[in-house]
């Protein structure tokens, strides 16, 4: 059996839009992901490993854990051997207690893929590959995320165009999100149940077209 780290924050943890709920396995879009390569006879498992308000490579003041470059590496060493580990992370490098632009979160995402590179993982096991997925864009933040996401719009602008330039330097797979789907318009952020079957589809057939998976 293949294994498939998706290492991501609440947009992968299937948070319900302005709600603290969440959506089941089967409606979020890695369980819709692992269901779809399943179909098409891959003997895969997909691992989750989603923090709601996980960063890159920054500190929440408010929470611990936030940081995914803390973590990364012994996630990689507990859940190895990897055929992939699936990055999708960027989000919430735009609240507003950061003052950061779309280059500096995709160096943030650079570190996290040199970090996988680099795992402490046992003799012998593959260096997983690894697929970024650029987040969908954020656009205009509504309820009680609002204020902690004030001027991230702007501040987003060109994330895929970066991430996709990281990749391609590092080859490392790459997929925008923004290509299929749009952030909730409940709360400009997250992904509706609809997106996430959508997005889980898309992924599913972008990992099934990469080299030798």
């Amino acid at each position: 059996m293949e294994q498939i780290l998706i290492y991501s924050d609440s947009l992968s943890w299937g948070i319900i839009p302005n709600t603290r709920e969440r959506l089941p396995f089967d409606k979020r879009w890695p369980g819709i992901f692992e269901k779809l390569l399943i179909s098409k006879n891959k003997n895969v498992r997909v691992i989750e490993n989603c923090l709601n308000g996980r960063r890159t490579v920054w500190n929440d003041p408010f929470k611990e854990g936030r940081n995914a470059s803390n973590d990364l590496a012994q996630a990689i060493e507990i859940n190895s051997p990897l055929k992939m580990v699936i990055l999708m992370l960027g989000t919430n490098d735009f609240q507003c207690t950061h003052e950061n632009n779309a280059w500096l979160s995709a160096q943030g995402t650079l570190k996290l893929i040199n970090i996988i590179k680099c795992a402490p993982i046992e003799p012998g096991m593959p260096i997983p590959k690894i697929m970024v997925v650029a987040p969908p864009k954020i656009t205009t933040p509504k309820g009680y995320i609002a204020n902690k996401f004030k001027n991230s719009e702007v501040r987003c602008v060109n994330l895929a165009k970066e991430l996709e330039i990281v990749t391609k330097e590092n080859t490392t797979y790459f997929f925008d999100a923004s290509e299929v789907v749009e952030a909730s318009t409940i709360d400009g952020i997250h992904l509706d149940e609809k997106e996430h079957k959508i997005l889980g589809e898309a992924v599913a057939t972008a990992v099934l077209n990469s080299e030798n998976f």
